[in-house]
């Protein structure tokens, strides 16, 4: 007899896969999310995974393009998504004669990348996102309605002591523009932005290595070291003697969005003008965010996002301006298992395992049938085992209660709901609803 050689199981670097106790937790973050977003009016969007090359990467290039995973099916060449947002310009684009604005969606699922492997970074997972898309116009009011919705989502998930981090693209780029430097601003955002990670003596010397002129590197020290409340920063900002109209345009936006995240009910201590976050160089426009738990600062930003003048400009003539955050839930799911700080203590999703004690399963199917129409996750223990062993199985599986049906219980038509924390047991008569009521 051929012995056949196994294949090593193994999964590919860059994927995660869960146990079941960590995918139940990993599910209800991503259902609180979900929920939060449906509870703000956003509507669902399901877009393929893959796409036509030639439409998903009609904007990509640089590094972008390189991480694609890009393959030929027949003549046809083909890509998987990488992000949300192309694929959300594409819908747009396509199907505008169709859509209400300000259409507001939302789509959580799973984008690729071929990038290297790091600890927290992959190349399958999973993105959470809205955007509020205008037709030709769109409100800043609705620049600030988003950190409500992260607020409440954040909220929702546990987490207390965090703060969403705002600033303007527009009084970026208008300082640059003041200061002779809008050909270097890619670059000097991109060395702002690093000012956490290298200090500011590590900042200064790199823009001296890109010629920045000593009064202009003076100028953005200045500006970036701009501290106090949110509001006395907007102050600050207009003291500061810019004479540009983007840069002041910028100022109002900021003071607007200030304004109406108060009128969302957003504590103080939760926001703040943060005039380093330079996120999207090339693509955002207007208002920028990044949200951080502050006593986890390493974990980065746990949700991003901004404003951008023209989603679909690849597509359509047509001006679609909006604004749009972003949860890398598998990252976050990741670092924060990683440093204990969720509990992936579910092991089953059964509320109730039902244990037959007798041959004929008529009657605890019928019981399990009746149990589930009244909305309790129900499990029946199916294999022939010994006692012991099925009580070890729920124990094991942390299932909260077990129904033993037997011969007794059938003639008496009642039950014993054993409670498999406490041990205590209660006697629920079968068939009126009684057990449901007690379970729930």
């Amino acid at each position: 007899m051929i012995k056949l050689s196994k294949t090593e199981p193994r999964t590919l670097s860059g994927f995660m896969e869960l146990l079941p106790n960590e995918q139940i937790l990993f599910n209800q973050m991503k259902a609180t999310i979900e929920n939060t977003y449906q509870k703000f009016g956003f509507l669902p969007l399901d877009t393929p995974v893959i796409e036509l090359s030639e439409v998903l990467l009609a904007k990509a290039g640089g590094e972008t393009e390189k991480q694609i995973y890009r393959f030929n099916k027949g003549e046809t060449d083909l890509s998987l998504r990488f992000d949300l947002t192309v694929p959300l310009s594409k819908y747009v684009a396509k199907n505008y004669g169709n859509l209400s604005f300000p259409f507001r969606r939302y789509q959580i699922g799973k984008v690729y990348r071929g990038e290297r492997t790091q600890r927290g970074r992959f190349r399958e997972f999973y993105q959470c996102d809205i955007d509020i898309i205008g037709d030709g116009e769109l409100d800043i009011i609705n620049d600030a309605e988003l950190p409500s919705i992260i607020y409440t989502i954040f909220k929702d998930l546990g987490f207390d002591d965090f703060t969403i981090c705002m600033n303007n693209r527009k009084i970026l780029n208008g300082l640059f523009e003041s200061l002779g430097q809008k050909e270097n601003a890619v670059e000097i955002l991109r060395i702002i932005d690093k000012i956490e990670k290298i200090g500011k003596e590590a900042v200064i010397e790199e823009l001296n290595k890109l010629q920045v002129k000593e009064t202009a590197i003076e100028k953005i020290m200045t500006f970036i070291e701009i501290d106090g409340t949110s509001d006395e920063k907007i102050v600050k900002l207009g003291n500061l003697g810019i004479e540009n109209e983007t840069y002041n345009k910028g100022i109002e936006e900021l003071k607007q969005v200030v304004k109406n995240i108060r009128l969302f009910g957003i504590p103080e201590n939760n926001f703040k003008v943060d005039l380093t976050i330079a996120r999207g160089l090339d693509y955002y426009t207007g208002t920028v965010y990044e949200t951080f738990l502050n006593q986890y600062r390493e974990l980065g930003s746990v949700c991003s996002g901004g404003r951008y003048e023209n989603l679909a400009e690849y597509y359509t003539d047509k001006k679609l301006p909006g604004v749009g955050i972003s949860i890398g839930l598998t990252r976050l799911f990741y670092k924060l298992n990683e440093l204990n700080l969720i509990k992936t203590e579910q092991k089953s999703i059964s509320q109730v395992l039902i244990i037959p004690m007798i041959e004929d399963l008529e009657k605890p199917i019928q019981l399990a049938t009746e149990l589930r129409n009244q909305g309790i996750k129900t499990e029946i223990y199916l294999n022939n085992k010994k006692l012991k062993a099925k009580f070890k199985y729920a124990d094991k599986l942390k299932i909260p209660y077990v129904i033993v049906i037997g011969e007794d219980e059938i003639a008496t038509n009642t039950v014993k709901v054993k409670n498999m924390e406490t041990g205590e047991e209660t006697e629920c008569p079968i068939g009126d609803g009684s057990i449901a009521t007690f379970l729930n």
